[in-house]
């Protein structure tokens, strides 16, 4: 059993702190929504009155944050957790941010004698509810081991893509790749349903054939086609627009900086981007389907 501290209980880390729980942690949480600090005293977890109460004596420290400014402020300023945390803590900072920040905050901490891990996360929604996550490391091996005692009571797959900030790498590369597929299926699927096809029918088609991939396999963007995913929810649920128009941001900020050719992220991101602005940042990202989809478009 180990004292986890943890900073973040939105639609990924409420769950998470949970089933932290459940593998016999000790967890003290740490948010500013007070509806989300009740669901966790619920799952079990201590509720902090400060932030900083969340250091005190804790062998990890996890945070799950929106933006690299939420992620900065929480651990490098004024008030920050830099200067509360023992040095025999290990930070574990699961939210998706830049390569940069990343970096930042391993170099900044480690003046204090603090080790730092980036440890993004695949899986969605439906993956930290269920303990199924995928962590996507950066940082010193040593470290990377040492908190897969806590990781793995939350995923099913931790990796060690590299040093600092190599985890959030991987995890654009994978969100940037993920969007494309989510808008390539839905158009796929709207050019059938066109025609006169049974999306239903298409996708299990497409599902035996080479067009096979992780959208049709379990989060079919198309309402009706699949139980238990946010297209038959009205798009609630999940992984919001916005954040992957965020993510597809980071993924071409970091193209630009190497130089590296990304075409399909770059439409990708001007698309999630578009539908965002028409009043959809908050629905699923998956409802890129309805942006295909001229009689859904609204």
């Amino acid at each position: 059993m180990a004292k986890v501290g943890f900073i973040g209980l939105g639609n990924m880390g409420g769950p998470m702190a949970a089933n932290l729980v459940k593998a016999g942690h000790q967890v003290t949480v740490f948010d500013l929504s007070d509806a989300a600090l009740a669901q966790a005293r619920k799952a079990g977890c201590g509720v902090a009155e400060q932030l900083v109460d969340v250091a005190e004596n804790a062998d990890f420290v996890i945070s799950m944050l929106p933006a690299d400014h939420h992620v900065e402020a929480v651990y490098l300023g004024e008030q920050g957790l830099q200067h509360k945390l023992s040095k025999s803590t290990l930070v574990i900072d699961c939210s998706t941010i830049s390569a940069e920040t990343a970096r930042k905050l391993s170099a900044e901490l480690a003046t204090h004698g603090i080790r730092f891990i980036d440890a993004p996360v695949s899986g969605g929604v439906g993956g930290a509810k269920a303990g199924t996550l995928t962590f996507i490391c950066g940082g010193d091996e040593s470290a990377v081991d040492e908190a897969r005692n806590v990781l793995n009571g939350m995923g099913k797959n931790v990796f060690r893509a590299g040093d600092a900030g190599a985890g959030q790498v991987a995890k654009i590369c994978n969100n940037m790749l993920l969007s494309v597929l989510m808008a390539g299926t839905s158009e796929a699927l709207q050019l059938g349903i066109a025609h006169g096809l049974d999306p239903k029918v298409l996708s299990e088609i497409m599902l035996q054939s080479s067009g096979r991939n992780w959208t049709l396999e379990v989060y079919n963007p198309c309402p009706g086609v699949m139980d238990g995913v946010p297209s038959s929810n009205d798009y609630q649920g999940g992984f919001l627009v916005d954040l992957m128009a965020k993510d597809l941001g980071l993924a071409q900020q970091a193209a630009l900086r190497c130089g590296a050719s990304t075409p399909m992220g770059s439409l990708t991101l001007n698309l999630y981007r578009s539908w965002a602005q028409l009043g959809h940042g908050r629905e699923d990202f998956s409802s890129i389907f309805k942006y295909v989809t001229p009689q859904m478009k609204r």
